[in-house]
């Protein structure tokens, strides 16, 4: 008997479905959203209907029928940190991503209408690798000032989907390897992946590389003065540093590609940021380096600046003393999102219950 899959990936004003079967993508379609017409809604969370009629109408165009399915799996969103893995939508979980908290994230509709579309019809819906996955080792979370421990927030569904497949090219099973990730986009993720496990890693809005529109980590005492000197509020100093900050507040675009023209016509200070961007994740690939201690397999690089091959260039040759770097572009989280419900499907891999991990209350 076949299996079928569908995979649901709600962003801040998009909606990504894609339809497996037995394990091959047969097709996806991204839906785009008016903002104003998103904007009518009160909440993230008030979105739901709109979202699973937009889903509904997506599936319904491609001759296709929910009914059909034998499983969903949804973006996995800011719920309580948790291990990695394929994890049942149920009644603790469902409560979880409808909370909103620490803040609200389009993301944690995923599981919302995973569960909806597959409980009237007695299937199971999963969500996979959340953003929220924490498998840090306790040294790695420990700051300067005890008030402050470093949270683990990152890509994980692109690093652990990338960690299998360089797993599978290597011929090696993945949780016996050692890996770095770097995952390059709009934020950027280093990961020491250390036998199936993400030890250690920046969170992309906080600490490590600055990115093309995030300012990464940043001179505390500067920071702090330049928010009290300058009075700014609060509001209006996170969007400076997430959203404002990287390659933006340089160039004026966070667009890589449009960076790169910048520097082709002469523009010394686009260079300049481009090549310390590249510079900073080599960094950070150091010192992953050596919170694996020095035994890594191979660094990986993936997410969308992955494509860029002169980027890939610039970081490999400070860091390929260390480990082979392989290069996997993109981000496509609609496979990744389908794997894991197909391996749980499939006996490969238990699936996970979140109140067994989750301790009720945010760490974060």
């Amino acid at each position: 008997m076949s299996l079928r899959v569908l995979a649901i990936n709600p962003g801040s004003t998009s909606t990504k479905i894609a339809w497996f079967k037995d394990g091959l993508e047969e097709w996806r379609e991204t839906v785009r959203h008016d903002p104003d017409a998103l904007s009518e809604f009160p909440s993230v969370a008030g979105q739901f209907q709109f979202r699973l009629d937009t889903i509904a109408g997506a599936v319904a165009s491609r001759g296709a029928s929910l009914d059909d399915l034998s499983a969903v799996a949804g973006r996995g969103g800011l719920v309580e940190p948790v291990p990695g893995g394929t994890y049942r939508v149920d009644d603790a979980l469902l409560k979880r991503l409808r909370m909103g908290k620490p803040w609200e994230h389009a993301s944690n509709l995923g599981g919302i209408l995973a569960d909806a579309i597959c409980r009237p019809r007695g299937i199971p819906a999963f969500i996979v690798d959340p953003v929220a996955v924490d498998e840090m080792d306790p040294v790695a979370k420990v700051t300067g000032l005890p008030d402050l421990p470093k949270a683990s927030l990152g890509h994980a569904l692109n690093v652990k989907a990338t960690v299998r497949r360089a797993a599978r090219d290597l011929e090696k099973a993945w949780d016996e390897l050692n890996f770095i990730v770097a995952h390059v986009g709009g934020g950027i993720t280093v990961c020491a992946h250390e036998r199936g496990r993400m030890v250690d890693l920046n969170n992309a809005n906080d600490f490590g590389p600055f990115s093309p529109e995030r300012a990464g980590g940043l001179p505390a005492g500067d920071l702090l003065r330049l928010c009290f000197d300058g009075g700014r509020t609060e509001k209006e100093m996170l969007r400076r540093v997430v959203g404002g900050g990287g390659l933006v507040a340089y160039t004026g675009t966070s667009d890589v590609r449009e960076v790169k023209d910048l520097v082709s016509k002469g523009d010394a200070g686009a260079r300049t940021a481009y090549e310390a961007m590249a510079y900073g994740v080599a960094r950070e690939i150091g010192a992953m380096a050596a919170a694996l201690s020095g035994r890594v397999d191979a660094i990986l690089i993936t997410g969308g600046v992955a494509y860029d091959g002169d980027f890939v260039s610039l970081v490999q040759r400070r860091v390929q003393w260390i480990a082979p770097v392989l290069v996997y572009p993109g981000e496509d989280e609609m496979p990744a999102l389908a794997e894991g419900a197909f391996r749980v499907l499939k006996g490969e891999e238990r699936e996970k219950i979140y109140s067994d991990y989750a301790t009720g209350g945010d760490r974060r």
